[in-house]
């Protein structure tokens, strides 16, 4: 069975978007994982297509309604889905690797994009939704972060990538940045590959490598250094 993505969103055509090309894109086509794009809108019950009202306590903005959104995701999520329901939101969990893995280790996801100034809290605690944030900052809506989530869980399924250890020696995998990487001509402008990666000694080029990403790590992330320290999690050399 495929792994199954649903996304519930007022704008179904931006799916599959960038997904639809290169290695999600070919994974599509081979039936590894479906993406079904649900417009919440058509949930909606009045003439008018309504999936948002004015806050309670007075504000700016408008907030989705509860009872269009949990009609949508009962439609998306049939009685015994076992699917985690996300919704996608500044507010939540910052998406992670290890996040990442979990959901593509599952049978699929079910993401809630959402609009204006959020969804109402009430479907959200109802409904159990995870609520994960892509980063400390604002997006239009929750549709771009969705395609990111996707990307990042659809290039962990089995038969997407070319090389399994790929996945495996990129950034944030063991939890450091990755290493800096180099191709042919072994020197360019004037700057030369570290000869370490020219030795043939993969000893040290593995010691080479983990000091690169070490030191990456601990100027550009001190937050993922810290925590690798604090938890005692370094992945072994």
């Amino acid at each position: 069975m495929s792994w199954h993505a649903t996304i519930l969103t007022l704008f179904p055509e931006m799916f599959p978007g960038p997904l639809g090309v290169s290695l999600a894109g070919r994974a599509l086509r081979e039936g590894i994982w479906r993406c079904e794009a649900l417009d919440i809108r058509s949930f909606a019950t009045d003439r008018h297509r309504t999936v948002d009202d004015t806050p309670f306590g007075g504000g700016a903005g408008m907030v989705m309604r509860p009872d269009v959104a949990d009609t949508a995701i009962a439609a998306a999520m049939p009685d015994g889905d076992r699917r985690p329901l996300v919704y996608l939101t500044p507010r939540g969990r910052l998406l992670d690797q290890a996040m990442v893995r979990d959901f593509a280790a599952g049978p699929g996801i079910v993401l809630f994009c959402g609009r204006y100034e959020g969804l109402d809290q009430r479907v959200i605690e109802a409904r159990g939704m995870r609520e994960v944030s892509l980063g400390d900052y604002v997006l239009s809506g929750g549709e771009v972060a969705a395609l990111a989530l996707l990307d990042a869980c659809v290039r962990l399924l089995p038969g997407v990538m070319g090389a399994a250890e790929s996945a495996v020696e990129e950034s944030h995998s063991a939890g450091l940045l990755e290493y800096p990487h180099y191709t042919r001509p072994a020197e360019w402008q004037g700057r030369a590959v570290p000869p370490v990666l020219l030795s043939g000694h993969h000893a040290e080029v593995a010691r080479w490598r983990r000091h690169q990403s070490e030191a990456a790590t601990r100027e550009r992330r001190p937050d993922l250094w810290n925590r690798i320290q604090v938890a005692g999690t370094q992945a072994p050399a």
